[in-house]
């Protein structure tokens, strides 16, 4: 089963202003922040530290032989529909153009799993890793007429085919350590959680034809980018505002 154990051990977050940080839960179960100032300022800060621990997992570790009749049963089932309905779902960044067509169909000999591969494969050699040409709101006819762009395009990408293939999906928002020769391996990066039954959800990451490991940092998930976009800050002000960011991720021994 691939559980990638993440524990958090210590977390800061400060701002410049001083100001008390409030923690809710959004609908995925995920902590969100806000803070309320009457003050007036032109510039805030904020610092977040994190130190976590990821225990060494490998996906093909334990995996079962898997029952191929009962899984495509249970995903075309009436009930797993409804229970995975949100991340089932067409979204703007995770519907397929009409004209498309079959751009890919699991083939039914082989395991949800197996597919799964295929697609993570597939997803990675269509498009072209390509820095500048797409943008927050690029939709996936555009990819498809011209299959260029970056971590979020593809795996919307994956999201959206598997769906249609009728697998859930997370778009997932992360941290990738890898040292140097990944894409995203310093920046805010993306990719897949599919849920695989007789498993749970695994990780994929088409942007650079891997498997989750320990070394995907996860942040958060939801249908697509708008749902977990990297940087979310919102301000509520007279005028206009900027926001910028810069993340370092340290391995320790």
């Amino acid at each position: 089963m691939n559980l990638i154990i993440i524990e958090p051990y210590f977390f800061v977050m400060e701002n410049s202003l001083g100001i008390k940080s409030n923690f809710s839960q959004n609908g995925y179960g995920f902590q969100t922040l806000r803070i309320n100032t009457a003050k007036t300022f032109e510039k805030i800060d904020f610092t977040a530290t994190f130190k976590i621990k990821k225990l060494p997992s490998n996906p093909f570790e334990k995996t079962p032989v898997f029952d191929l009749q009962d899984n495509y049963d249970l995903i075309h089932s009436l009930d797993f529909k409804v229970d995975f309905e949100p991340f089932l779902r067409k979204t703007k960044f995770t519907t397929l153009p009409e004209s498309s067509g079959n751009l890919y169909v699991f083939d039914p000999a082989l395991s949800i799993f197996e597919n799964l591969q295929k697609l993570n494969r597939w997803v990675y050699y269509f498009i072209h890793f390509t820095t500048g040409v797409t943008h927050v709101h690029t939709v996936l006819q555009e990819i498809i007429e011209t299959p260029n762009g970056v971590c979020q395009d593809f795996t919307h990408l994956f999201c959206a085919l598997a769906r249609a293939n009728n697998i859930p999906s997370h778009y997932v928002s992360r941290y990738l350590h890898q040292g140097h020769g990944y894409f995203g391996d310093s920046q805010m990066h993306a990719w897949a959680e599919a849920y695989v039954p007789q498993v749970g959800w695994m990780g994929f990451d088409p942007t650079n034809l891997l498997l989750v490991k320990e070394d995907h940092i996860k942040v958060a998930h939801g249908k697509d980018y708008h749902d977990c976009s990297p940087l979310k800050g919102i301000v509520y002000s007279h005028g206009s505002n900027d926001t910028k960011h810069s993340v370092e991720v340290l391995a320790q021994q």
